[in-house]
């Protein structure tokens, strides 16, 4: 079976090596140009390690000059040549570009780490070979990556002080509120990285143990599972990031079913160096994908200016544009703001009055959708999950809805939902959605977010205080909007005990809400 496994690693890497070599170091190559210099080499990563790796150098370097580096570590389940059409650009624009494959996956030795200790020392000693083998300037170095190269690449900056830039593409800042977030497993995109982990790599007898209390709902295991991602996220060591003081772009999709946007933007909120966070329609890493093969590519053409200007000194105005930049969901082009707060500034609510009882453990039909198919759809065609409001059955959804808005509302930023549950069991879940509701009744979702809780009173009323994930979305004129709350969604796993219910109520010392942050037109 291992031999097996080794043996279609080792045909895929040929395959998809031979394909992007010919599309990126001879197809896209113009043909009065030279190609830049293409090396497959090996370097001795964290103990020894084998990291397999690919450098490329500028057409014609003779070593008479550095030339600024450029450290790519590879996505989760990617092989070497992930980045070999940007490399090449790249190269073209006088920068060494170093890509390579991470611990565990692949033909590179170990096992996977998530970006473990191990894999920050190999960030570092990639860079040691650099500086030793090819004609690199040591004054002038970027890492940039998508998804696990992202969070390697920010949390390498944390680490070591020679990296002065770094774009970061579809990663995370907190690994813990990303797969964990309202204490609730994301089940469909753990899912989905342990299965490519298994596929094209080596998991740590650490790793599948935390997959494994992860899928168990193990309470016992939950503090540990925290530390563990928490030695792995860069929000760990925000401080650290801002001292060393690396330029830090940030670019994520609203739609992330991975490493969703608001994680990212608080984050973006804590750094003191220069900085750029981007957001656009699409789902886990679909936003820079086709700047993989070589096609234009707004996410890469900003990752190069934001190097040329912090690695080599360009005055390409990137440092003067606003450093937030945003695009719907739903239509129109980039929206600049100074800071993430200026964003959702203005904010309406939306009143959820009256008591309403729910009962657990039934899919009501309003959901978050599918792992990257849903938020995919929504990119390209604007179809994101839509749900029937008036035929949702209310014994298992609670619904609340504005009047109809004489004008579009832009939603942008953070909806926040705070209203007093009191359950019947100890333990529970709930899925709070926000809907764009047409004048038919259908909803198309806007926004969603899990919220899990354990060892509550039964019958004892508490709180609940819940941040949507972040978004980008225009609600036409004549259209309302609509919170469900509901138990049961197949993105997650949920806690809620056979026959439970569920009561939402609205005090009048203390009213229930939701608050959406709109955009002043």
């Amino acid at each position: 079976m291992g031999h097996g496994r080794t043996t279609l690693r080792t045909s895929a890497v040929g395959v998809v090596s031979a394909a992007l070599i010919a599309g990126t170091v001879v197809g896209l190559a113009p043909a009065a140009q030279a190609a830049p210099s293409v090396r497959f080499v090996d370097i001795s990563g964290d103990g020894g390690t084998v990291l397999k790796a690919n450098v490329v150098t500028p057409a014609g370097a003779d070593g008479s000059h550095d030339y600024p580096l450029i450290v790519l570590p590879t996505s989760w389940g990617l092989p070497q040549v992930e980045y070999l059409a940007q490399a090449q650009k790249l190269a073209d624009a006088g920068y060494v570009v170093l890509t390579y494959n991470v611990r565990g996956f692949w033909q590179s030795g170990g096992e996977i780490e998530v970006a473990g200790p191990p894999d920050i020392a190999d960030a570092s000693k990639v860079i040691d070979w650099a500086l030793a083998n090819t004609p690199t300037d040591s004054r002038h170095i970027g890492m940039a990556g998508v998804s696990y190269g992202a969070g390697i690449s920010l949390l390498a900056a944390a680490h070591d002080k020679r990296i002065k830039a770094v774009a970061a593409l579809s990663g995370w800042a907190d690994l813990i509120d990303s797969i964990y977030s309202g204490r609730t497993q994301h089940v469909q995109a753990a899912a989905l990285l342990d299965g490519a982990g298994i596929l094209t790599g080596r998991e740590s007898p650490e790793l599948r143990e935390i997959f494994d209390n992860f899928y168990a709902s193990d309470l016992t295991k939950e503090q540990e599972m925290i530390d563990w991602g928490r030695k792995r996220s860069v929000a760990t060591y925000v401080d650290q990031l801002n001292k060393n003081g690396a330029a830090v772009m940030m670019a994520n999709a609203w739609g992330d079913t991975i490493f969703p946007a608001n994680q990212y933007a608080d984050f973006y909120e804590k750094l003191t160096v220069p900085k750029r966070l981007e957001m656009r329609p699409g789902d886990h890493a679909t936003a820079e994908a086709t700047g993989l093969f070589g096609l234009p590519n707004d996410v890469w053409t900003d990752t190069g200016r934001w190097f040329d200007h912090y690695l080599k000194g360009a005055d390409n105005g990137i440092d003067r544009e606003q450093p937030v930049q945003l695009k719907s969901r739903s239509a129109g082009g980039y929206e600049g703001y100074p800071d993430w707060k200026s964003v959702g500034a203005t904010r309406r609510k939306l009143a959820l009055a009256g008591s309403t009882t729910i009962h657990a453990n039934v899919d009501s039909g309003a959901d978050g959708g599918i792992v990257f198919l849903s938020s995919i759809l929504d990119q390209v065609a604007q179809l994101p999950p839509v749900a029937s409001i008036p035929l949702l059955p209310r014994r298992w959804a609670a619904v609340w809805q504005s009047e109809r808005y004489g004008t579009a509302q832009q939603v942008r930023g953070t909806a926040t939902l705070h209203t007093t549950l009191t359950p019947t069991k100890e333990s529970g879940t709930l899925i709070a959605y926000l809907y764009d509701v047409g004048p038919l009744g259908f909803g198309k979702l806007v926004t969603n977010a899990p919220y899990t809780w354990h060892d509550r009173t039964p019958g004892e009323p508490f709180d609940v205080n819940l941040d949507l994930f972040s978004t980008a979305y225009d609600v036409p004129a004549g259209h309302r909007l609509a919170l469900v709350v509901d138990t049961v969604d197949p993105l997650y796993i949920e806690h809620n005990p056979s026959g439970a219910q569920l009561t939402f109520s609205s005090p009048p010392d203390d009213p229930s809400y939701v608050s959406v942050p709109v955009r002043e037109q």
